[in-house]
């Protein structure tokens, strides 16, 4: 038995929609712009793969009840997105193998953003884990298994805020689908079971404040609600006290 010199954080895990048996969430990545945001960008050749940055595992939690509003920031932004649990690992994917072998499943989540220190991180030309990689960061609904379900090839995506939709496109509309999403990331880091992966938000994106009511989803995949409320009357697990 390790000898730890203080207790090991329990792991971060997801419920699994129709299981008892829990997703045990390795690490967690984030693609960039995957959408198209205005009508300028249609046609435009798809060159290079998008960019992609991380979040903590622990930045992940459960898309329900209460999602705390984080210091730091007067900017608090949604971006909703289609999210796939890797069950297979590896390094160098086929993109043809990437559903059959990899992927385990499917979710629902929020890719939360600090807006202002984005903006500031790109002027300065520096790091993004400030806006990106804040507690409760990646709030996420229950995984649905690929086996059983299958792999979505269209479906709403789609986000509103106080009953007013900011958010909505089609999984059809990505410019670089899940095989490829996959096999890119894989050819620069070797994928572990347990990886999520954030596949980009539709054109919308905007802010949130303390009392709002945040709802989402993706079709036949996963829907949520939570609402919005100041972080000095949150439990560092999210919780209400």
């Amino acid at each position: 038995m390790t000898d730890f010199v203080f207790p090991a954080s329990a792991p971060t895990t997801l419920p699994v929609a129709g299981r008892t048996a829990v997703f045990p969430v390795g690490r967690v990545y984030c693609i960039g712009r995957n959408y198209r945001w205005s009508q300028d960008e249609h046609g435009t050749p798809l060159v290079e793969m998008p960019a992609w940055f991380m979040k903590p595992a622990s930045a992940v939690m459960q898309a329900r009840g209460v999602l705390p509003y984080p210091p730091g920031t007067s900017d608090f932004c949604h971006e909703i997105e289609l999210v796939v649990a890797i069950g297979r690992g590896g390094r160098d994917i086929d993109p043809a193998r990437v559903e059959r072998d990899h992927v385990w499943g499917y979710a629902a989540g929020l890719d939360l953003t600090r807006r202002d220190l984005q903006a500031q991180a790109k002027r300065a030309g520096g790091p993004w884990e400030a806006a990106k990689a804040f507690d409760h960061s990646a709030p996420c609904t229950p995984i649905l298994p690929a086996a059983m379900f299958g792999h979505p090839r269209e479906g709403d995506v789609w986000l509103a805020v106080n009953g007013i939709e900011r958010q909505r496109a089609d999984l059809s509309d990505l410019m670089w689908p899940v095989p490829e999403l996959v096999a890119m990331l894989s050819r620069s880091v070797t994928l572990a079971p347990g990886d999520l992966i954030y596949t980009g938000t539709p054109a919308g994106v905007g802010p949130l404040q303390p009392g709002d009511v945040v709802s989402g989803g993706v079709a036949g995949i996963g829907e949520f609600s939570m609402t919005v409320k100041n972080t000095h009357s949150i439990s560092p697990t999210g919780d209400s006290p």
